[in-house]
């Protein structure tokens, strides 16, 4: 079995809810013949696949070891989202799945709140005069777009970039949830009221999650206000610089 077709079955196996297959005739035999299988074992989250089978002392013994590299762990997750239609939004006029773009190992990842006409029109996150605007904050900590990573919390485009829903964000976030766990960033910068919020289950505004550093899976998040608000209150400025010195601050230290 070659590589996509390795990343096709993992992702048909995970959509039927399968923990593993056998490629003995009579797996179905396992319960009571344990040691006659051949187990498929997957996890996106750690990019690892294992093709194992018992060993004569009873202990499993890998008979094949393969790693999916982050970008095909990623590839797998976009696979999975497909031409989705899990939630409500797929009808409500969004033209296309906005699924997140850059490096799949960067230290750094931006969390926004959901894609806006621009990017529903491109498919990717941060395009528009927010996303230029998100672009000089970044090169001004000494990084490019590229070496970080740039998603959002939902992927469809809500009805007049409204904000989205519960049963929304229910349904889409544990897509982010894998592209976190598939990157693996030192710091991930959570921009705006929404994606702060959602991120951390809290109802504290803004003004007061910004500038603190929170513990999130097995990173340094920090909120910060969303570019498109620095649009319309260009004084805040100097607070989001105060943040992403914070944010330098972190990568170099971790």
């Amino acid at each position: 079995m070659d590589r996509d077709d390795l990343i096709e079955h993992l992702k048909f196996a995970s959509e039927l809810g399968v923990a593993g297959v056998s490629r003995d005739t009579s797996w179905r035999e396992r319960e009571r013949e344990p040691e006659s299988s051949v187990r498929l074992q997957a996890d996106l989250s750690t990019g690892q696949a294992d093709l194992e089978g018992p060993d004569h002392s009873g202990s499993p013994a890998k008979a094949g070891h393969y790693v999916l590299t982050p970008i095909d762990a990623l590839a797998a997750v976009r696979a999975d989202i497909g031409d989705c239609t899990r939630c409500k939004l797929h009808a409500l006029g969004r033209s296309q799945i906005v699924f997140g773009v850059g490096n799949p190992q960067a230290d750094l990842m931006f969390v926004g709140e959901a894609p806006g006409a621009d990017e529903d029109i491109q498919g990717i996150p941060f395009v528009g005069r927010a996303g230029q605007l998100l672009t000089k904050i970044i090169e001004a900590i000494g990084l490019k777009r590229e070496d970080v990573y740039i998603a959002n919390v939902i992927k469809c485009r809500p009805p007049q970039n409204r904000n989205p829903e519960p049963d929304e964000v229910e349904k889409c976030e544990p897509f982010l949830f894998q592209q976190i766990d598939i990157i693996k960033p030192k710091v991930i910068v959570a921009l705006g009221k929404f994606g702060a919020q959602t991120l951390l289950r809290t109802l504290d505004p803004i003004s007061r999650l910004r500038g603190r550093v929170f513990e999130y899976r097995g990173a340094k998040l920090i909120p910060t206000f969303h570019p498109a608000y620095l649009l319309r209150n260009p004084s805040s400025k100097r607070e989001v610089w105060e943040d992403m010195k914070l944010v330098r601050k972190l990568l170099t230290e971790l």
